[in-house]
């Protein structure tokens, strides 16, 4: 079965965020009240899998060994199969 995955990288909390503050500032100085900013990544793959938990195993093992760097990022996923036909 096909599955989509929605994957979000971000910094760990205790990770400094110096381009996400660099934003934070930008927009404070255009007036817009931004409370906190921290910038991450967005990737969508597609993958075949038996059944959701395997696809579910599968990404783990890809985010954690390509995707996000373990000592100072933390990822999520969603997952959904996709409709063939």
């Amino acid at each position: 079965m096909q599955y989509k995955a929605q994957i979000y990288v971000t910094l760990r909390p205790s990770v400094l965020d110096p381009a996400g503050t660099a934003v934070q500032s930008a927009l404070r100085q255009m007036n817009y009240q931004v409370d906190s900013l921290r910038i991450g990544k967005y990737i969508e793959l597609e993958l075949t899998a038996a059944d959701a938990a395997q696809a579910e195993t599968q990404l783990h093992k890809i985010c954690r060994e390509v995707l996000a760097n373990p000592v100072t990022e933390v990822y999520s996923f969603e997952l959904t199969p996709v409709s063939c036909g």
